[in-house]
């Protein structure tokens, strides 16, 4: 498979292998499931789509070898929406907050991205994180270009009032905040 050769623009083009793909998958390890787990929210089925997607790619792809990280990617992409079937009507009760203090800006932005609905997470870090367009990431998820922008923009608005409030939060008790991060560090 990897000896397969295109001339494609004057220039021979190599299709990845599956040991490209496994080099993918292990020099990205934490790249790839940090996306896995920021779409499902969830260490087994986060886990469920690294592996699928290894599996997936290892399986043979007529895919380019330059495009083989983009891909992996994808494949990750396309197998958490398998699993979790997000859809733009679906509601879900929003999860309970913890009350524990906040420690740092990541924390709460990774707070922030799990308590967003199914939908609008897999909007967020498909198009915001991710870079896809709104008619890429509408093919993927089976709806309109217009179901993504709303549920983009409902995301972000959601994001940012929790980032905004933990500035607040962060102002109002500075030195406390200050003492707590020195403490924990």
């Amino acid at each position: 498979m990897c000896s397969h050769m295109e001339q494609s623009s004057g220039r021979a083009t190599q299709h990845a292998s599956a040991q490209d793909f496994c080099r993918v998958f292990h020099q990205d390890m934490d790249v790839l499931y940090w996306l896995a787990l920021t779409l499902t929210s969830d260490e087994t089925k986060a886990e469920q789509c690294f592996v699928a997607g290894l599996e997936e790619c290892m399986g043979g792809n007529s895919v380019f070898q330059e495009w083989a990280r983009s891909w992996a990617k994808r494949v990750v992409i396309k197998n958490a929406i398998r699993l979790l079937s997000p859809r733009p009507d679906m509601a879900f009760p929003p999860p309970i907050r913890q009350q524990e203090k906040p420690r740092t800006p990541a924390v709460v932005a990774r707070a922030a991205l799990a308590r967003l609905g199914l939908f609008e997470r897999f909007v967020y870090v498909m198009c915001v994180l991710e870079g896809y367009s709104d008619r890429d990431c509408a093919s993927l998820l089976r709806c309109s270009s217009t179901d993504v922008a709303e549920a983009r923009l409902r995301a972000l608005q959601q994001v940012r009032r929790e980032v905004t409030s933990f500035s607040a939060w962060q102002e109002e008790h500075g030195s406390e905040y200050r003492d707590a991060v020195v403490a924990v560090a």
